[in-house]
């Protein structure tokens, strides 16, 4: 097929996605809110509710990350450490991870992260938030912790979650997945890793 026969197809296709991505934010907004609790989670500072994660703001997005164990999860934080001053405008923005809160300063100072970061350590929050499964053979180094992201809402005195998606290769958080997609020949062998040197 020539470049633009193809250039074509993809585009229509693209089309389709654009689509269904307009589809799926209708259903969004048809969404029941889920009521959280105002769980204590490990901050820098010490312990701190959820509720104090909003920083004032009506939203917030809290990044399920697996911690310091898995390089595709910190990828995928490099990326949002890019991004952040343009989320940070929209909605409070905190990444949560099981690791305690020394590892997670040492780890973050030495990637150069801006976000504010907190400990799972504790807490049931990833569990009943549906990002830990205890006893997953997932992968028993990473203590069956999966990657993803929560929005949460302040509405009135509570807390609702209104949204949450797994994150995973190819998603739509990670824009490395999708430049790739543009060479044409995939390298199945290709892993994200700490560092490239």
């Amino acid at each position: 097929m020539s470049y633009a026969d193809t250039m074509a197809a993809m585009n229509a296709k693209r089309e389709k996605i654009a689509a269904l991505r307009k589809d799926l934010r209708a259903l969004q907004e048809t969404v029941e809110p889920q009521v959280v609790e105002d769980y204590v989670l490990a901050g820098w500072d010490g312990p701190v509710r959820l509720s104090a994660l909003f920083a004032g703001k009506r939203d917030l997005m809290v990044i399920h990350n697996m911690g310091t164990g898995c390089p595709a999860c910190t990828m995928w934080a490099d990326g949002f450490n890019g991004v952040y001053d343009h989320l940070a405008s929209r909605a409070a923005f905190v990444v949560a991870s099981p690791n305690p809160v020394e590892v997670q300063k040492r780890f973050a100072a030495g990637r150069g992260w801006r976000f504010p970061m907190v400990s799972y350590d504790g807490s049931r929050f990833a569990e009943d938030m549906g990002y830990r499964e205890s006893g997953d053979p997932f992968d028993d180094k990473l203590g069956g912790w999966n990657p993803g992201v929560s929005i949460f809402r302040r509405d009135g005195d509570r807390i609702v979650r209104v949204s949450d998606v797994e994150f995973g290769p190819g998603d739509d958080f990670c824009v490395v997945f999708h430049l790739f997609d543009l060479i044409p020949e995939p390298d199945p062998a290709w892993r994200p890793r700490y560092s490239y040197a």
